[in-house]
């Protein structure tokens, strides 16, 4: 197996486990979305501190690093509770595929804040991304366009950690940022959750548990991924989560997403696969 096909494995994986995460989330219920986003991280802190502590790498990054690291891990935090309102109030596979607009908000982001040159193929697959989101969002006065709306937020705010990411990423250890990620959105969640907090079921519990599992699975998944390959190469294949996601929303939520949908499926992966080509030839 060469380092494409290596990466491909590991992104279908992170593919697998951000779709798990997600069907979790939406089975343990009615329990406040910041409670929940706290059970994610406090298990999300776990792995990653047993690497740092392997590695003797320092916990919380270096000293200069600091305003970064805040910076992507309330960035994160945001996207994070955005895009588990959406989990928790539409189709699984719709609220997957608006988080999947966060790359096209991410070159956008590169581009003004890091001065990095957007090329006319970015801006064509920009353009036709937006244009078929609109058929997932479906704009009315609707709450489920209010919600809609609450996942292309959660994808900005992704976009703008995974910008601030570009600028950290040579300077931390994956597994440090993860675990700074994780430690920072657990301090700034818990007086929010034990000021109300829900008791929960021991059943509720345990999806919880494993929600954070897969989104550390999820995690570490995509970073070894584009170790092993360019995201040139490899990227379309994290689209694979909005499969397993209309997958198991029929399986276990008897939901099925409605033709306008599958349309902006078509035609943002159209958008997504047209700039993969393109990055190939380069």
């Amino acid at each position: 197996m060469n380092n494409i096909q290596k990466g491909i494995l590991a992104l279908l994986i992170a593919s697998l486990g951000f779709s798990l995460m997600g069907a979790f989330v939406k089975l343990s219920g009615d329990i406040p979305v910041l409670q929940k986003t706290l059970f994610r991280n406090i298990v999300g802190m776990i792995i990653p501190l047993y690497f740092v502590i392997k590695y003797q790498e320092r916990l919380f990054g270096q000293l200069k690093n600091q305003p970064l690291l805040i910076a992507r891990s309330t960035f994160g935090l945001v996207g994070v509770v955005l895009n588990y309102i959406t989990i928790d109030h539409m189709v699984l596979s719709d609220s997957d595929m608006l988080n999947k607009l966060s790359p096209f908000f991410t070159i956008l982001l590169c581009a003004l804040f890091l001065k990095e040159k957007i090329k006319p193929y970015q801006i064509t697959a920009i353009i036709i991304a937006f244009l078929g989101s609109l058929f997932i969002i479906k704009p009315s006065f609707s709450s489920d366009m209010f919600y809609a709306l609450i996942g292309v937020a959660g994808a900005l705010f992704a976009g703008f950690a995974y910008t601030t990411l570009r600028v950290l990423g040579p300077r931390e250890k994956f597994y440090t940022t993860v675990f700074y990620f994780s430690f920072f959105s657990t301090i700034v969640l818990l007086p929010f959750v034990l000021t109300d907090f829900h008791p929960m079921t021991m059943t509720q519990t345990f999806y919880l548990i494993l929600s954070g599992i897969f989104a550390t699975i999820g995690q570490f998944g995509i970073t070894i991924a584009y170790q092993y390959a360019p995201a040139k190469d490899i990227s379309i294949f994290f689209y694979a989560t909005v499969l397993f996601s209309a997958i198991i929303s029929f399986v276990l939520f008897n939901q099925i997403p409605d033709m306008l949908s599958f349309l902006g499926y078509f035609i943002v992966f159209g958008a997504s696969y047209y700039m993969f080509r393109k990055a190939k030839l380069e």
